[in-house]
């Protein structure tokens, strides 16, 4: 009787407490300051090091570049970039090796497709992809 009188006061108790759940697509979600979405790309910024593919744990990062055109100038530019995000787990590495920050995490996370082929995203919709840059990553 002493356990049901338990029960019964804590459904009481908790039905006055302010609710804890989201009108999740019209209302946005608080996230915190370190969550880790998915990546943007300033390919502007690159200078095709490969430092971000090599230290994939995944192998999910696709990067080419090519000699410059003027041969006064040294280095490279990118000609290709792309991301697996169906086996990219957001470990944030490629972010934190990047010695000119040319990729930033963001704090969007809905990448829902229909297709697993739609989650291969290439250069031109990773430097769109500037929704919800993080705070600290801000130009």
């Amino acid at each position: 009787m002493i356990g049901l009188a338990k029960g019964l006061a804590y459904t009481l108790k908790n039905l006055a407490r302010e609710k804890v759940t989201y009108d999740y697509p019209n209302e946005p979600l608080p996230l915190p300051d370190r969550f880790r979405g998915i990546q943007k790309f300033y390919p502007e910024k690159c200078i095709v090091c490969n430092q971000c593919a090599n230290i994939c744990p995944t192998d999910c990062i696709q990067l080419t570049g090519k000699k410059h055109p003027d041969p006064a100038k040294k280095g490279k530019i990118i000609d290709t970039y792309s991301i697996n995000f169906e086996i990219c787990i957001l470990c944030d590495l490629c972010t934190e090796v990047c010695p000119t920050e040319a990729i930033v995490m963001t704090n969007n996370f809905e990448l829902a497709e229909y297709s697993r082929d739609d989650l291969y995203k290439d250069l031109a919709w990773l430097d769109e992809n500037d929704t919800n840059i993080r705070k600290e990553n801000k130009p």
